[in-house]
């Protein structure tokens, strides 16, 4: 009773510590603005970039080109041979190991002073959730996260794993005794071993809170109810938080709640190697609240002009709701005008909340018609939502099909279906006429017979575990691409599509 009493107290005093920058989201902004370029001068990026020199948001904006990893490359090479004091005083206090484009893996690199940020951040988002429904049940019984091994290298005297092993290090000692898997089952690295030991420690455990990429922790809940031959919910009658992150929830939650038994809360997260950059503040609101003095500066490009010679840059003052915006953020980790690859768009203004639309290089522009992830994912969800028999998606990808044997090109959607439609070309047409709504450049490709209808796929059940597998990116905080501009997911999935 004590704890649930000083958990509500708590609760409230982090509400009311936050509503002093949600109320002022200018002022904090400007203010971390000022403090980044104060520590920035003491570094050699600041000084080649003359931090010394810069007062306001559009001189920062001139001086400092947006850059990706690859352009920021050479800086981070530098930091990795042990070089000091290069984007952010001192050297890092980890590096985030993520995947890669074209220089294979990434390290990104993780300060004493953005560390507790992410910690910060995903506490603030629970005790949110405490303070704004009142409900404290969750924090008595057990929780867990799936994430990647706890386990870090050395490299040059700096920690190095995946963002989600370095976070187990910062548990709460107060959620400790909670907390599960056990370390040694959390070191597994083989995913499939790993969630294995993971049903065995929890199945007969009192879980509350479950939390992971929903792609992973569906399949820690199929192999919970293959084992114990119950429903997630009657084998957790006390689960009522699933928190989650990394990919869009809608298209999974029919399987969930069929899974589980029964709907219960959730609580979205948005954290990356790089920042943890909002979290959901409402359970009535999709949108996440965006984080503005958490150790980020953020600027936005609109995305159908990011690849323009000179895109218009904007703050937060100018930004719009509806608007498919390219987020670039300055970090108290030293990346400066970093362009993280994610499109996000504003949802409201008054607190600033954003959902994530998809990523910037993640798109579908083979004849023009830039769809992007948001409108393939809501097309597909208002479909599967509006249709009266149950239709169950597991996952999906969608890419274009250029050179077909016969006919028009097409888009090729490849759907792996836990239940599928009694009719699929029926269900293809559904949301063929969904894409043509959402997207009026597909909708004029369509009507000047440039392309044809869509196509969907079915993958042969495990197809998408395989292809993950095949690529050694099985479970952790990897993730699917929704849509892609090429064929090489595509050209692999075809191999385990289901023939008709």
């Amino acid at each position: 009773m004590l704890k649930l009493i000083g958990a509500k107290i708590f609760a409230a005093y982090a509400h009311q510590k936050n509503k002093k920058w949600i109320n002022n989201p200018l002022e904090a902004q400007q203010k971390v603005f000022k403090s980044l370029l104060q520590e920035g001068m003491k570094t050699r990026f600041g000084k080649e970039h003359h931090f010394e020199k810069i007062l306001t948001s559009n001189e920062f904006s001139s001086a400092v080109p947006v850059r990706d990893y690859e352009d920021l490359k050479p800086y981070i090479d530098s930091v990795l041979e042990g070089e000091a004091n290069v984007l952010w005083p001192g050297r890092p206090l980890y590096y985030a190991k993520s995947s890669g484009t074209t220089s294979g893996a990434k390290y990104i690199p993780i300060s004493k002073e953005s560390m507790p940020q992410h910690i910060r951040a995903a506490r603030e988002a629970l005790l949110n959730y405490i303070y704004k429904t009142g409900k404290t049940s969750a924090i008595i019984g057990k929780l867990i996260f799936l994430q990647g091994s706890p386990v870090l290298e050395d490299k040059k005297g700096v920690a190095l794993g995946r963002l989600s092993g370095i976070v187990a290090h910062y548990v709460p000692s107060y959620l400790l005794k909670n907390r599960l898997p056990s370390w040694d089952t959390n070191c597994i690295e083989d995913w499939e071993t790993k969630v294995d030991a993971i049903v065995s420690e929890t199945e007969k455990e009192d879980m509350t809170i479950i939390g992971g990429i929903p792609s992973w922790v569906q399949m820690y809940f199929e192999r919970l109810t293959l084992k114990t031959g119950k429903a997630v919910g009657d084998l957790f009658p006390n689960f009522s938080l699933f928190v989650y992150g990394g990919v869009n929830f809608e298209p999974y939650r029919p399987i969930f709640k069929k899974l589980i038994g029964r709907t219960l809360d959730s609580v979205e997260f948005y954290p990356a190697s790089e920042g943890f950059f909002a979290y959901q503040d409402d359970q009535s609101d999709r949108g996440l609240l965006l984080l503005l003095n958490h150790g980020i500066y953020y600027e936005f490009i609109k995305a159908d002009t990011f690849f323009d010679k000179k895109p218009e840059t904007v703050s937060l003052i100018s930004v719009k709701t509806g608007v498919n915006y390219v987020m670039i953020i300055s970090t108290t980790a030293g990346l400066w005008r970093y362009n993280i690859g994610d499109t996000i768009q504003f949802t409201s203004l008054k607190p600033y909340r954003v959902i994530v639309s998809g990523r910037i290089k993640h798109f579908i522009s083979a004849f023009g018609e830039h769809v992007i992830v948001s409108e393939v994912e809501q097309a597909l969800q208002q479909v599967v939502s509006g249709s009266k028999e149950e239709i169950l998606i597991r996952e999906f990808t969608v890419a274009p099909q250029i050179s077909p044997t016969e006919g028009l090109p097409f888009h090729e959607w490849f759907i792996e279906f836990d239940a599928p439609p009694k009719d699929l070309d029926q269900f293809a047409f559904e949301v063929d006429k969904a894409m043509i709504n959402k997207n009026i450049y597909y909708k004029d490709l369509i009507a000047g017979k440039i392309l044809r209808a869509l196509v969907i796929r079915p993958v042969a059940k495990g197809g998408f575990k395989s292809y993950m597998k095949s690529i050694g990116k099985l479970g952790g905080q990897n993730k699917v691409p929704r849509v892609s501009d090429n064929r090489k997911i595509a050209d692999q999935l075809d191999l385990n599509t289901m023939k008709s």
